[in-house]
């Protein structure tokens, strides 16, 4: 059974926002995705609250972007945090096109953290391929390294190599394809942190979104990684986020 995001945006939207490894990711995601100054049209692929929709309109003002989601609380999040962008509710594991308005609409892509969440990855991206243009550029984050008690919690299927995103790309159709890790040495001892937390985090996350808040040690921490974040390597073969990008074939 695939991850019940409504449930999960739910209760973990606010969390997210403050995870110092999604800006990490979105960083990463914007630099590979290279869009300049020049116009393009993105989609998000599973684009969860917004956040990275919300990012790219900012910085790319001549972008046209589009956030692809299932859960309707999701779309709902993302379309109030950024009206100048679109949303769509879709289902991305049905084997089915993308709506007529959208169909090969999109000439950059990205999904990050979303392969990690579904049983059928291949069939996510072959059925995400019908929102891009041929050529599309499309870029990639999962993680890597051991899964914490949190990532479980969340609906982790499986973390990623990037010889095993590598293949999973190519099946599902994309050309030109390049996997690396990043995020040494920084984010793998943040990940680590993470795990030696086990189910304590869960319980610290979820009393946070009930309105709790954060020790002022915790935001330091948090505050402290979001820096060191800044001076990891970006292609290693020691880091713990994996990162692909590829190409819609022409």
């Amino acid at each position: 059974m695939d991850t019940d995001w409504e449930s999960v945006w739910q209760r973990f939207s606010w969390a997210s926002r403050r995870n110092p490894a999604e800006l990490m990711r979105f960083r990463l995601a914007l630099h590979f995705l290279g869009l300049s100054d020049r116009p393009a049209r993105v989609v998000d692929v599973g684009s969860g609250q917004g956040e990275l929709v919300s990012l790219i309109s900012r910085r790319h003002p001549r972008a046209e972007v589009l956030g692809v989601e299932l859960s309707a609380t999701g779309v709902r999040l993302g379309q109030a945090g950024t009206p100048s962008a679109r949303f769509l509710q879709w289902d991305l594991l049905a084997d089915r096109p993308a709506p007529a308005a959208w169909s090969e609409w999109a000439t950059d892509a990205v999904c990050s953290e979303v392969l990690e969440h579904v049983d059928e990855p291949a069939s996510l991206l072959r059925n995400a391929r019908s929102f891009m243009a041929p050529g599309c550029r499309l870029v990639v984050t999962v993680p890597g390294g051991p899964r914490s008690a949190f990532d479980l919690h969340i609906g982790h299927r499986r973390h990623y190599h990037p010889r095993a995103l590598a293949e999973l790309l190519a099946d599902a159709g994309f050309e030109r394809v390049v996997t690396f890790g990043a995020g040494f040495p920084f984010f793998n001892l943040y990940r680590l942190v993470v795990v030696a937390r086990g189910r304590r985090l869960v319980e610290d996350v979820a009393l946070e979104d009930e309105g709790g808040s954060l020790s002022r040690a915790a935001r330091l921490t948090m505050r402290a990684f979001d820096l060191l974040f800044r001076l990891n390597l970006v292609a290693t073969p020691w880091g713990w986020q994996i990162v692909g990008t590829a190409r819609v074939p022409r």
